[in-house]
Formats: structure tokens, C-alpha cells, sequence
């Protein structure tokens, strides 16, 4: 009764994959609208502080402009000293300027009109009166300047002008406080859905891997009893083989959806991530370009605006390198999968391999890389033409002279040693040694398991090569065992048959 468990387990599977896409789409689904939305949020926000920001910026002048003459005014009707008016006309020349400024900034509120435009008639008032008390001074009519001080009419004008400025700066600091606690709201949730979203998409990858091994080793399993069956019921083998075939394209086809439709939404998360950075990267500009506070105005700076420039260059910068990182590794794992949906099962053509020059020629093809690095290859055959498959002894010696090329030693040249030789049971013994980094005895097999890499992670990989090359020697009758010092080097030691047997379906990765 195999073929219908064949058929039941096909199902789940099914319904398995189905499932695992659904959940990922809909996890990139909501990292992306949450995205858009809290983008259009800090925008939002960002406008208003920089508007508020721009209000209190142009008050703080008007007034600093507007005490800075009062004062000069002052200091000359004391003393009579004309350095006193230095300041007093380069303050009465810049105010409109400011005020200017000001009215801009605030065209935007109605109902600070009014409010703005007596503001500088009152300036206005103030400034012509100084002129009075300073040409009064001049023509040494101290008394009547002192006259007019001591009416107090520009104190009064001076308080109607301070509790104008005090209200923008007042209304600005809270536009300020409450974008400050917006943008913090909005990191924290931006944070929260990256890392729920992550997870998701991380489990919904790891169950699809783990799918496809365990529907694997279903196969195999399946395919070790078919070959355990006796020769006369070749009906039954091939009913299994069917079976086989049929699964074995069913994971292909799950490898290719899975590539395929979680890698379109990833690309629209590492796109609008890009976008969110841009954003975030106008606030920082803004804040990185504000005028920094000069030592007689310290006492005006308040901890709203630098928990507004903490948040900018510090928190959203944070969550954004965790989705980046996220999605790199996501996209890390997609790639190995496709990898391996792409190698398919091929039929093994066994033909007569010079073994010799095939290694040769395949050492020949790292040349290049190893001239870069002052390495060389040296080689000690003695071994037959074998009878096997061409292109996976290329795929085997291939991998593992590139493995010795890229976890070279960076503090010598590289040197690799193959040998060949003869083995009892009419088999053949190839060594690739080299004086590279080396391997850590506790992952001398950890190398040969799928997506497992042992060592600085220094190099671009998934952790499928040494597993493919085990894979491919074994489907050729042999095997590939690892001898290493950690420091010193490394020396993989392939042993093949000098035939490859040729079993009905025989095949390889």
C-alpha cells in the first residue's frame, strides 16, 4: 500500500506550502503597508517641527534683535560712550529682517495675523522712541531723555513684544513636544512590526526548508526500499519510481514558489526601506543644519528639541539597519534554495574519465586567483581512467579547490597538494590538501551539513558546497571525509569506485 501514502503525504504537503506562503505574504504585506503609513506619519511630523521649529528660531531673533538695541540704548544714555551704538544700529537695521522672517513662518495661522502686526508697529514704537532718547543724549539734554525712560511707555512697549514672543516660543516647544512623542510612538511601533515581521518571514523560511528535507528524506526513504525489493517485482519498482518522480518534481516546484513569490515582496520591503531612510536621512540634515545655540542663549535650549534630534539620528537609524540586516539574510536563505531547486536530479552518464587529466585541467581553471595571491597548485597522480560521471567529478574537485581558495590563510601564500593513488577494492583515492586557515574539530562534519559554514564568516556563501560535493560522491558510490588542523590546513580525501555500478534510475544532485 506505499502509493497511497504517497498521495496522502503529497496532500499535506500541499496544503503545507500553501500555508507557509500565505502567512509569509501576509507578514510582508503588513511590514510593507506599515511602512508606507508610518512613513507618511513621520513626514507629517517632520513638517510640523521644522515649521514650529522655524517660528521659535524667528521669535528668538526678533527678540535677541530687539533686546540687543534696548540695551545699547541704555548702556549710551549712562554713559555717553558712542561705542554703545554700534550694536544699536546694526539691531535696527536687521529686525525688519527678522520680522520678515517671522511673518513668513507664520502665514500659515489666521489668528496670529493681527497679533504679528502689532507686534511690529509696537517694535516700530520702540525703536522711535530709542531714536528720541539717543539724539537727546547727543544734544546733552539728559533730563528730558531720562524724562522719557522714566515714563515707562517702552517698558510697556518692550512687555507687549516679550509676551508675544513668549507665546510662539510657548506654542513652538509644544508643536515640538508633541511631534517628539509622535515620531517615538512611531519608531517603537515601526520597531515592533520589523521584528514580528522578521520572525515571521524567518519561521515561514525555516519551515519551508524544513518541508522540503523531511518530504526529502521521504523519498530516499522511499526510494531505499524500492531498491531493498526483489528483481521480480520490477511492476511494483516502477509504480514506486513513478511515485518518486512525481514528488521529486512536486519539490522542485515548491523550491521555485517560494523563491519566486516571497522574493517580489522583499524587494518592495528593501525599496521602501531605502525610501524610509531617505526620509530619516532629510530629518538628520535638518537637525545636523540648525544653528547651534550661542553662549549667552544656553539658558533657551530645552531637552524637548534634543530628545527630537535623539530620536532622528539615533532610533530610526536603529530600527532601519534591523530590517536591513533582516531582509539580507532572508535573502541569503532564498538564494540557497534556489540553488538547489535549480540542480534538479540528473541521470549519471558513467564514460571513461582520465582522472589525472581531469585534475589537472580543473587546477588549471584557478590560476588566476591563485597568482593573485602568490599560491600555487602541485599535483602527485597515480591513478587510472575510471569509469564514472564526467560532470560530477568536475562539480566535486571543482567545489573543493574553490573551498581552498577562498578560506586561504591570509598571513602566507596559498599551497595546494593533490595526490592520487590506488586503493584496495578496485577504488580510487584523491587528497586535496591545503595550508589554509583551517577547520575547528568540533565542525569537521558541521561542514558537510546543509547550510552549516564553521569559522569566521569573512566569505560569501550559503553552506551548500561541501554538502553538495558529499552528496555527489556518494550517488557515485563513494564518499568525502575531511582531515584538518585548525591554523595549519586542511586535506578533503575523496574515495571513489574505478566503475560506477549502474542501477535502473540512478542519479545525482
Amino acid at each position: 500500500m506505499p502509493a497511497p501514502a504517497m498521495t496522502i503525504s503529497s496532500r499535506i504537503f500541499a496544503r503545507t506550502t500553501i500555508s507557509l506562503l500565505v502567512v509569509g505574504l501576509l507578514a510582508l504585506l503588513a511590514i510593507v503597508a506599515a511602512t508606507l503609513w508610518l512613513g507618511a506619519r513621520s513626514q507629517a511630523y517632520f513638517d510640523e517641527v521644522l515649521q514650529a521649529r522655524d517660528a521659535r528660531t524667528a521669535a528668538v531673533d526678533l527678540r535677541n534683535s530687539v533686546q540687543t538695541a534696548e540695551t545699547s540704548q541704555r548702556g549710551f544714555l549712562l554713559t555717553g560712550d558712542l561705542s554703545y551704538l554700534v550694536p544699536y544700529a546694526a539691531s535696527k537695521g536687521g529686525w525688519r529682517a527678522h520680522f520678515e522672517m517671522m511673518q513668513r513662518v507664520l502665514a500659515g495661522n489666521p489668528e496670529l495675523g493681527a497679533s504679528i502686526a502689532r507686534v511690529g508697529t509696537t517694535i516700530d514704537e520702540k525703536f522711535a522712541e530709542m531714536d528720541v532718547t539717543i539724539q537727546l543724549k547727543r544734544e546733552g539734554r539728559d533730563a528730558e531723555a531720562l524724562e522719557i525712560v522714566a515714563a515707562d511707555r517702552g517698558k510697556a512697549l518692550m512687555d507687549e513684544a516679550h509676551a508675544f514672543f513668549a507665546r510662539i516660543i510657548r506654542d513652538a516647544d509644544l508643536r515640538v513636544a508633541e511631534g517628539v512623542a509622535e515620531q517615538r510612538g512611531n519608531a517603537n511601533l515601526f520597531r515592533w512590526v520589523s521584528i514580528i515581521g522578521a520572525l515571521v518571514i524567518v519561521l515561514v523560511v525555516g519551515g519551508s526548508a524544513l518541508a522540503v528535507w523531511r518530504y526529502t528524506r521521504e523519498i530516499i526513504a522511499s526510494r531505499a526500499a524500492m531498491d531493498a525489493l526483489n528483481a521480480g517485482l520490477e511492476a511494483r519498482v516502477e509504480e514506486r519510481t513513478a511515485d518518486l518522480a512525481q514528488a521529486n518534481e512536486e519539490i522542485q516546484r515548491f523550491a521555485y514558489i517560494v523563491t519566486h513569490d516571497l522574493r517580489a515582496p522583499l524587494v518592495n520591503i528593501m525599496g521602501f526601506t531605502s525610501e524610509l531612510e531617505a526620509s530619516v536621512g532629510s530629518v538628520q540634515a535638518a537637525f545636523e543644519a540648525a544653528p547651534a545655540i550661542s553662549a549667552e542663549n544656553a539658558g533657551l535650549s530645552d531637552p524637548v528639541t534634543d530628545d527630537a534630534r535623539r530620536a532622528a539620528l539615533e532610533d530610526l537609524p536603529e530600527a532601519i539597519g534591523f530590517i536591513r540586516s533582516s531582509t539580507k539574510r532572508m535573502d541569503g536563505l532564498i538564494n540557497a534554495i534556489l540553488k538547489l531547486s535549480r540542480e534538479g536530479r540528473r541521470v549519471l552518464k558513467p564514460e571513461r574519465v582520465e582522472l589525472g587529466e581531469l585534475l589537472r585541467r580543473t587546477s588549471e581553471s584557478i590560476h588566476h586567483q591563485l597568482a593573485e595571491s602568490e599560491g600555487e597548485v602541485s599535483l602527485a597522480l597515480d591513478v587510472p581512467a575510471i569509469q564514472s560521471d564526467r560532470l560530477s567529478l568536475e562539480q566535486i574537485f571543482g567545489n573543493l579547490l574553490d573551498n581552498a581558495v577562498k578560506y586561504r590563510a591570509t598571513d602566507r601564500p596559498l599551497r595546494i597538494v593533490i595526490r592520487g593513488r590506488t586503493a584496495p577494492e578496485n577504488r580510487v583515492v584523491v587528497e586535496v590538501e591545503d595550508n589554509g586557515r583551517g577547520i575547528a574539530p568540533q565542525d569537521l562534519e558541521r561542514v558537510f551539513e546543509l547550510f552549516r559554514r564553521s569559522g569566521s564568516q569573512d566569505q560569501p556563501g550559503e553552506g551548500i558546497g561541501l554538502a553538495h560535493v558529499r552528496t555527489l560522491a556518494r550517488s557515485l558510490g563513494g564518499n568525502v571525509t575531511v582531515k584538518s588542523a585548525l591554523g595549519k590546513g586542511t586535506t578533503f580525501v575523496v574515495n571513489l569506485p574505478r566503475n560506477l555500478p549502474r542501477p535502473s534510475g540512478s542519479t545525482a544532485k
